[in-house]
């Protein structure tokens, strides 16, 4: 069920502010999907969904070996017959001030912070297309 990004249903934006474990798909450099389970936040005015990560893992040198313009992704999350994916262009960013927003956004929707990493980055998504019902 495609969801319209200007104007999603309000409990489809809800279920993507309960606290929920979610996947992040990214493509390998051979093209095969790399699936792992993360944290997501979204964003629904700026169409950002973001992903804390640390520098060194796969799922960040995955969307850094796409290049400046990005690997298309998809970040997922389910409850019984509730779902919701997220697809998009994925950057990685390093600033100091976007990896203390994604993590404050994290601590909201998480009810917790996440422990701390010297080498944290974050994975922003510019969501092109949402797909799912709350």
């Amino acid at each position: 069920m495609a969801q319209d990004l200007r104007n999603p249903d309000p409990a489809y934006l809800d279920f993507w502010r309960e606290r929920h474990v979610c996947t992040l798909t990214t493509p390998r450099p051979d093209g095969s999907p790399h699936v792992v389970p993360v944290g997501v936040t979204f964003d629904p005015e700026t169409l950002t969904a973001r992903v804390i990560a640390d520098k060194n893992s796969r799922k960040v040198a995955n969307v850094q070996a796409a290049g400046p313009a990005g690997a298309r992704v998809a970040v997922c999350q389910m409850e019984g017959r509730r779902w919701a994916t997220l697809e998009g262009r994925a950057v990685v960013r390093a600033e100091t001030d976007a990896v203390a927003d994604a993590v404050a956004r994290y601590a909201v929707r998480y009810g917790r912070d996440p422990r701390p990493n010297p080498d944290r980055v974050v994975i922003e998504i510019s969501v092109t297309k949402a797909l799912g019902r709350g």
